[in-house]
């Protein structure tokens, strides 16, 4: 539980740094992925941010060798709550009504998961078969990619509302899940005799390259995304995304069980339908601004 709170406020705080620097920078594209690295890389605060999420990575390393990860997902999940503090405080960002009303169907779904825990009752996989894993990942990195370009296509429609960021969140969350299914394989090596039969174990297996492609791809489509839209928004859709995709075909893949209890598995599989259904309910585009409306010209009787 420490460990997953403290990747939560490492994560949160490197989101918001990064879009800090990110709306001091030029404008950024995915067509230009150097330049978009060049530019972030000379920024010292998004470099801070950049190694906030890497310290929140190493913290969910240690989660997933000691918690399930449908239960992980849903502690992650309250890291929502700071990120949105934090937004307000440090980006002047605003959130709408539903917009909080969605936050607070969150944490409720978080509160649901949480209760559905019970120390030692559940059990931690540590692995999964690599063709499952492949099955499961590579289908879900081409949805991913696909979605962000058909957003892009879109967004670039002179007459389009502007977007709240859903279908970016979407997309990036996609790749962000496919990690985090990598990231949970990579914690079962942890364990392994030696670092050195660890390792050519490791290199062995798909975790890595999978963490080598979600990285190169969700950095670039995430830096892009996050300048254009809202951090207290497209973050959190990321985030759901992430923790829906790893509780649910992370526990299939690992061959974790749900609980057995009733009521236990009531309330996380209730928990994580609430979510999926916030996610969907949550507004596509943002209000455009009315344009100013014109004087009547005086014309003589």
């Amino acid at each position: 539980m420490a460990a997953a709170l403290l990747a939560n406020t490492l994560y949160s705080l490197g989101f918001v740094l990064e879009k800090r620097a990110l709306t001091a920078l030029p404008e950024v594209t995915v067509r230009e992925p150097a330049r978009l690295l060049r530019l972030v890389l000379g920024s010292p605060l998004w470099i801070g941010g950049s190694l906030s999420l890497a310290a929140g990575f190493g913290a969910q390393l240690v989660v997933y060798r000691t918690l399930p990860i449908a239960a992980a997902q849903g502690i992650f999940v309250s890291g929502l709550v700071l990120l949105v503090l934090l937004s307000t405080r440090l980006l002047g960002e605003e959130t709408t009504g539903r917009e909080r009303y969605a936050l607070g169907a969150i944490l409720l779904a978080l509160l649901m998961v949480v209760l559905s825990l019970r120390e030692g009752a559940d059990s931690v996989s540590r692995a999964a078969p690599y063709p499952l894993i492949l099955l499961v990942c590579v289908p879900s990195l081409a949805a991913g990619v696909w979605l962000y370009r058909a957003t892009e296509r879109r967004a670039r429609h002179r007459h389009r509302l502007p977007t709240t960021g859903v279908e970016y969140g979407v997309a990036v969350g996609l790749l962000y899940g496919v990690s985090s299914l990598a990231i949970k394989g990579v914690s079962g090596y942890l364990t392994a005799d030696g670092p050195g039969g660890a390792l050519l174990d490791l290199l062995r297996s798909p975790y890595p390259y999978l963490l080598l492609f979600t990285g190169a791809f969700g950095l670039v489509m995430s830096q892009a995304a996050l300048q254009r839209c809202r951090a207290s928004l497209i973050v959190p859709v990321c985030t759901t995304v992430t923790c829906l995709y790893t509780a649910v075909l992370g526990t299939l893949a690992f061959g974790e069980a749900l609980p057995e209890e009733p009521l236990r598995l009531t309330l996380r599989v209730a928990g994580t339908a609430l979510a999926v259904a916030v996610l969907l309910a949550m507004p596509k585009h943002d209000t455009a601004p009315r344009p100013p409306t014109p004087a009547k010209e005086l014309t003589p009787p």
